[in-house]
């Protein structure tokens, strides 16, 4: 097997080739990828979406050949817009359930296919492609407002601060990478906190000076990030101050705009 799609609503995906080891990310249904390295019942993948290399449990995985694989990550690529929708195979009635920012393989007019099956999905279908407007971004972060941290995690049922983010992009039809020091990376730096606008991404980083947070911008100097569970705090050139709490929570690095 050299390629694989996720037929699973999550698979946890590990550091190393172990189910103690720490989960990293998660692929969400649909979601593709290419084996890189095999190790009994592990295999090494890298995402086609983020290129994240990462281990999964083989037998959590789907095989697909390299032409299913090509065709899969040509445009467009539908994505669900529900926080839980169910998709129902049409032979057995057999039900899996599909969270918000699962790919639909070949979705067309309410039925995608999986390994040559047709599945009935009845819930909103997102054609990213289509979408590309950065003024939703804070509508659709709201969507996974009080969704429990998760180190690791994308879903609305568990998410991290960087999958929040990437989540929220992806949906909107904006590709941005899987962590956060890698996300401060990409875009225009502002200078001024002034000069942000809703939907651009703050980042905040640690005493030694490295970035471990990113939020999303808000109007009136708020942010929507996941800390605790994802949240709505003020923020300002310091930081970000959680009222709860009385404190800053987080040191404010930079801001960027994409």
């Amino acid at each position: 097997m050299n390629f694989g799609i996720c037929p699973l609503s999550i698979i946890p995906c590990r550091a190393e080739p172990s189910d103690k080891s720490e989960m990293v990310t998660q692929l969400l249904f649909g979601e593709n990828f290419k084996i890189i390295e095999k190790q009994n019942q592990w295999i090494k993948i890298l995402t086609s979406y983020e290129k994240y290399s990462c281990w999964i449990d083989a037998k959590q995985a789907l095989e697909i050949d390299e032409e299913t694989y090509s065709m899969l990550n040509k445009p467009p690529q539908f994505l669900s817009g529900e926080i839980a929708g169910i998709a129902i195979q049409n032979k057995t009635n057999e039900a899996r359930a599909i969270v918000l920012g699962s790919t639909l393989p070949f979705y067309n007019y309410g039925d995608f296919l999986l390994d040559a099956e047709k599945y009935v999905f009845e819930g909103q279908a997102i054609d990213p492609s289509e979408e590309g407007k950065f003024e939703n971004i804070p509508e659709t972060a709201f969507m996974y407002l009080n969704t429990p941290y998760l180190w690791g995690g994308r879903t609305p049922f568990g998410i991290d601060c960087s999958g929040f983010t990437q989540m929220v992009y992806k949906l909107n039809g904006i590709f941005i990478p899987r962590d956060a020091y890698q996300q401060a990376e990409m875009g225009e730096t502002l200078s001024f906190i002034e000069e942000a606008i809703p939907g651009d991404l703050a980042f905040f980083d640690n005493e030694e000076g490295k970035i471990t947070h990113v939020g999303i911008v808000l109007e009136n100097q708020k942010i929507i990030h996941a800390s605790g569970r994802v949240r709505i705090d003020k923020f300002d050139h310091q930081g970000i101050f959680n009222a709860e709490s009385g404190i800053y929570t987080h040191n404010l690095r930079l801001i960027k705009h994409l």
